[in-house]
């Protein structure tokens, strides 16, 4: 009778064992194999490895271009934390807009260098910044590992940190952008922790639920796209608790889906208080501003001219495709192999591993870049604003590896397969990176045909990272040094990271310009330093750039990525000065001058084109813009003088397309319209003529001669009401 009563009762302690606790499936340790201490050792051997390498290689690297808003930035939090929030400049920054960025990045970096007594113009100031870049992006590099460990043992942990490490492109991003890399360091952070606590709900280790807390609060400290992993947890948590308990479970466990919403919800408060004491618009506005920032970077409003597939259009022209056509030229072929790869072995990675955490991974990757293009979303500079995913991504190829392996474990000759395959892809992304080890994130893989491929077709340096290796040649060459007693004049089209990099190492003998490419011999100057970014892709694909100019060209794998040019004559800006006054012989002999001796300079046949077009020389002119045509193809000006030269010959049809080639080229070329207006108007083609003048008038609201052809135009349809409204227009202008 004892006996039976105690089976009785050992029964009904399992039932209630049963109904609170998880399945030994969800167990915290994942599966460990015999070798396991070795491959932990070599995990944290790694790890440490690739700190130093990083913040070696951080040391060398330039600036970022987009530093300008950051250390403006990085002051101000600087100046509202030391005065106890009396000086409020943080709070709205117009230009940049960088009150909509967290501060947790900034403000560190900011306190310690006002503890060490850099400022901006101070060498160390930026290495500062890199530093502590590459920090972070090592951070995201160990809960890769971390993750997959938790999900698939060291072995796969192993891999996934060597093929982050190796990613040319994550890797280069980690010297110097911080702003997408201390955002992809808290998703990691926080994946893993997510892991960590639901595999202990509804009892998790306090520990656990702190980490999970501050890879949200680094998240959302450095962008409002934080929130995310808050909709993650809640999406996720429950997915847990249906994967455990069931959909039963929602009404016989009520205690349990309690405790589920207390932890999950605490450490989402927690995280978001994080954020909130590193953003001090935020801490003025708790609720209101993440959100606004949030709609902000979810409709990213800034609009700049890009290169994509070969042709330059605005950020908010770019194809559907964009995001994708970026990730998948510019990350290793293992990963992205990997990724592709265990979509056929995803029902296979669902039974053998942690359903929650491969759904996760899986999800973290694929739905953002699923609701950028859903929304039509801005994208610039590639798809770093998307870089977030990418540790994710990396640990789904990682158990796609793993599993293959596993596969082929008894069939020799395919494993040694699969290694041999994996180890060249490895190989040439890790070669990328030690040619051109600061500038690795210019990367392209060989889908794309490499970087060669890619050159004139995609940006490369869309940052100016090269300007200081520009300036290092310089310096090694004699052109800059301390000792120099002239003052250089040095123009670029990256200002802030040429002058940070200038002023204070060469005793101020260094006089910086600013110049667009397109203008640049509106000022006088001395060397230029240009990098391939601003320059159209079909000037770059034409082989006339670099220049005749150029005395040396930086490369990343024997493709320029920035050139030096020197000046030795003022010609072409001797040119340009004539034309602002009018003086137009004086601008053909000048312009001539340089052609001759320069004659791949496109600014001097364009300034020679118009010259003669003022001088009624229209078969001088016409022949001027097809050579800088030839040189430049798809230059805007040099097609306007193109159509205004066969204009003036009376071949209007022929001028008529040009313009309309133009628009092509420049959707928003008010001058092209205009033109294409005028002929339209001489054709009595009055509809056309208004069609034109209003397109004239959208691209350049204050474009005066557009309201009067539209009226002109209207007047000729008979509607001379609406023409009224364009002259009264006009005349306000």
């Amino acid at each position: 009778m004892s006996k039976k009563k105690q089976g009785t009762k050992k029964g009904a302690t399992t039932a209630r064992s049963v109904a609170t606790a998880p399945p030994k499936a969800f167990a915290i340790t994942p599966p460990e194999r015999p070798n396991d201490p070795l491959l932990k050792k070599i995990f944290q051997f790694s790890i440490i490895g690739m700190v130093l390498v990083a913040g070696l290689l951080s040391l060398g690297t330039g600036i970022n271009g987009d530093d300008e808003y950051q250390v403006d930035y990085s002051g101000k939090l600087v100046d509202y934390y030391t005065s106890f929030g009396a000086d409020t400049a943080a709070l709205y920054i117009e230009k940049g807009n960088m009150h909509y960025y967290g501060g947790f990045f900034d403000l560190t970096t900011g306190l310690i260098n006002a503890a060490l007594g850099f400022d901006e113009f101070d060498t160390g100031y930026h290495q500062v910044r890199h530093v502590f870049n590459a920090l972070m992006g090592m951070l995201a590099v160990l809960f890769v590992g971390l993750f997959v460990w938790q999900i698939a043992g060291w072995r796969a942990a192993v891999l996934a940190i060597w093929m982050m490490f190796l990613s040319p492109r994550f890797l280069g991003h980690s010297m110097m952008n911080p702003k997408d890399i201390p955002f992809a360091a808290g998703f990691a952070v926080s994946l893993y922790y997510m892991v960590r606590v639901f595999r202990t709900l509804p009892k998790p280790d306090w520990r656990n639920v702190l980490g999970l807390a501050l890879g949200i609060g680094l998240a959302l400290a450095t962008r409002a796209g934080g929130l995310l992993l808050i909709a993650y947890l809640g999406l996720f948590a429950g997915l847990d608790f249906l994967f455990k308990y069931g959909v039963k479970g929602l009404t016989t466990q009520t205690k349990l889906v309690g405790q589920y919403l207390v932890w999950c919800l605490g450490a989402a408060l927690v995280g978001y208080i994080i954020a909130v004491l590193f953003w001090p618009a935020a801490l003025v506005d708790p609720i209101g501003h993440p959100l606004a920032a949030l709609t902000e970077f979810a409709q990213l409003g800034v609009k700049i001219r890009l290169l994509f597939e070969g042709e330059n259009v605005m950020s908010d022209d770019t194809a559907w495709s964009y995001p994708l056509v970026w990730i998948v030229k510019t990350i290793p072929l293992y990963a992205l192999a990997g990724f592709l790869g265990s979509l056929f072995l995803l029902p296979r990675l669902l039974r053998k591993y942690d359903k929650t955490a491969v759904l996760l991974a899986y999800f973290a990757t694929v739905f953002p870049v699923a609701y950028i293009i859903y929304k039509d979303s801005i994208l610039h500079d590639g798809w770093r604003h998307l870089m977030f995913i990418y540790p994710s991504m990396i640990a789904v190829a990682a158990l796609f590896w793993i599993s293959m392996e596993d596969l082929f474990v008894n069939k020799k000759t395919l494993l040694y397969g699969l290694y041999g395959i994996l180890g060249l892809m490895a190989v040439e992304s890790t070669q990328f990176i030690v040619r051109n080890p600061h500038l690795s994130y210019v990367y392209f893989n060989p889908i794309g045909g490499g970087l060669q491929g890619a050159f004139g077709v995609y940006e490369t340096d869309y940052w100016g990272i090269s300007v200081k290796q520009a300036i290092d040649w310089m310096e090694d060459e004699g052109i800059l040094s301390e000792q120099m007693q002239d003052t250089i004049r040095l123009a670029t089209t990256f200002y802030y990271p040429a002058s940070r990099q200038t002023r204070e190492q060469f005793n101020g003998k260094v006089k910086m310009e600013y110049v667009r490419f397109s203008s640049r011999y509106d000022e006088p100057w001395d060397y230029a330093i240009f990098p391939s970014r601003f320059i159209r892709g079909a000037h770059l694909r034409s082989g006339n750039w670099p220049t005749s100019k150029s005395v040396h060209t930086v490369t990343a794998n024997s493709v320029p990525i920035a050139t030096i040019e020197k000046n030795e004559t003022l010609a072409a800006y001797n040119g340009q000065q004539a034309i602002k006054q009018s003086n137009w012989q004086e601008a053909i002999r000048q312009f001539t001058a340089e052609v001759q001796n320069h004659p791949d300079n496109e600014i001097a046949w364009i300034g020679l084109s118009n010259a003669y077009i003022n001088t009624q020389q229209y078969n001088e002119a016409l022949n001027a813009a097809q050579k800088a045509l030839e040189v430049a193809p798809d230059v805007e000006s040099a097609i306007l003088y193109q159509g205004l030269a066969y204009l003036n010959t009376g071949r209007a049809s022929e001028a008529l397309q040009t313009f309309d080639y133009a628009t092509r080229v420049n959707d928003e070329y008010f001058a092209a319209y205009y033109y294409m207006g005028l002929i339209h108007q001489q054709q009595q083609r009055y509809r056309e003529a208004y069609e034109s003048a209003q397109k004239a008038i959208e691209a350049n609201p204050r474009f005066r001669a557009g309201y009067q052809l539209a009226a002109q135009a209207l007047q000729a349809l008979g509607d001379n009401q609406n023409a009224q409204r364009y002259l009264e227009a006009a005349q306000k202008l």
